[in-house]
Order: structure tokens, then sequence, then C-alpha cells
């Protein structure tokens, strides 16, 4: 189940709200400018393809990562040994 909280994440990474539950009426926003009921309800509908994506970034940095420490002779475990 989608949260309100992961639904403001999207919509508005900077922070500044605060929500109470998951409905539109727990939110307050402090110091961001506000979105519309509509703009949250719809965000339920699109976040699993936002965090789709988000995941697929994520995996892709990590790959290319991974591929330039290779390129270097290094793996993971070497930069955790190092302490990076």
């Amino acid at each position: 189940m989608i949260k309100g909280s992961e639904v403001l994440k999207m919509l508005i990474p900077t922070g500044g709200w605060v929500i109470h539950g998951n409905d539109y009426s727990g939110i307050q926003f402090i110091e961001a400018t506000p979105i519309t009921q509509a703009q949250f309800e719809a965000g339920f509908t699109t976040y699993e393809a936002w965090k789709a994506e988000q995941d697929a970034a994520a995996a892709a940095a990590k790959a290319t990562a991974e591929a330039k420490l290779t390129a270097l002779g290094l793996t993971a475990n070497d930069l955790k040994a190092l302490g990076l």
C-alpha cells in the first residue's frame, strides 16, 4: 500500500511538509508550496511507475560505478577495506 508520505516525497522532494495519516486533510505545508488535493490523489496512481524509474536509475548508477571500479582493477570490497 502506497503511503501519503511517499507520494509527497515524490511530488515535493525538498520537504517542507508534514502529513498525519494518508489523507490530503492530514497535510500541513510548512515551507513548501501547497499542492492541490487532485495532485495528491493523482500521485497515488503515478507513484509506482515513478518508484520503478528511481530504482532503475539507482541500479544503473551502481552498475556504472562498479564498471569504473573494475576498469581501475578495484572491487566494491576494496573500497570498503579503504573505508570509502
